[in-house]
């Protein structure tokens, strides 16, 4: 190769190389600017879909104020910390709302949980999972009503002997060729109500906030 077309060559490679780099400039710009110009919409539209699941298990009009503002923190399973929504009304806490997490199947089953002030669950929702379709996805309200069996239940009610599916001798079904799913539910659901019996005051304890803003 002449030394005009080694120039030609060299030169070729080093515009090819300036354009690349501009071109992946330009759109890692373009992303930043469309992340930066997008990411509230994106918050917003997450929040909202929290709020959604946190309300799913309390009764109809059962608080008044915001329950993504009003949250104190607790310790949870293992002295993780827990992050408590508290329902209000008029001020007064009615019921708190935390997210336990249970190992299923194919992976983490997470659930929201609502429990009033004597400790009656106002209600349970699958928030995520991994199980097998058409069997462990029955523990989603929109495919089955079985979540809805924990309404209304406590340590007491049933006792904890029976707080198990009816195959391990406990009150609550499976489904069929799916006991795991269910019984993973069914521990998270208990082990979220022994940690409101142990952390009780704690999430509870804290000034009327009857514009919902959190305590301090």
């Amino acid at each position: 190769m002449s030394d005009g077309a080694s120039t030609k060559h060299l030169d070729s490679l080093w515009f090819q190389g300036v354009s690349l780099g501009a071109v992946a400039l330009v759109a890692t710009t373009a992303l930043a600017f469309a992340y930066r110009t997008a990411g509230p919409a994106i918050a917003l539209a997450e929040a909202r879909d929290v709020a959604a699941s946190l309300a799913q298990v309390l009764p109809e009009n059962f608080h008044d104020n915001d329950l993504l503002a009003d949250t104190t923190r607790v310790d949870g399973v293992d002295g993780r910390p827990l992050t408590v929504h508290r329902a209000r009304r008029q001020g007064e806490v009615k019921a708190v709302i935390f997210q336990m997490v249970g190992k299923g199947y194919a992976g983490p089953i997470r659930l929201v949980m609502g429990v009033d002030l004597e400790g009656r669950l106002t209600g349970v929702r699958i928030t995520g999972h991994t199980e097998t379709p058409g069997l462990g996805d029955k523990i989603e309200v929109a495919r089955h009503p079985w979540v809805h069996s924990f309404a209304g239940k406590s340590l007491e009610d049933p006792v904890p002997a029976r707080w198990a599916v009816k195959k391990d001798g406990g009150e609550f079904d499976q489904f069929a060729g799916a006991t795991i799913t269910p019984r993973a539910v069914v521990q998270a659901v208990k082990a979220g109500l022994d940690v409101y019996a142990a952390q009780r005051a704690a999430m509870l304890a804290d000034a009327p906030a009857a514009n919902g803003s959190p305590s301090e």
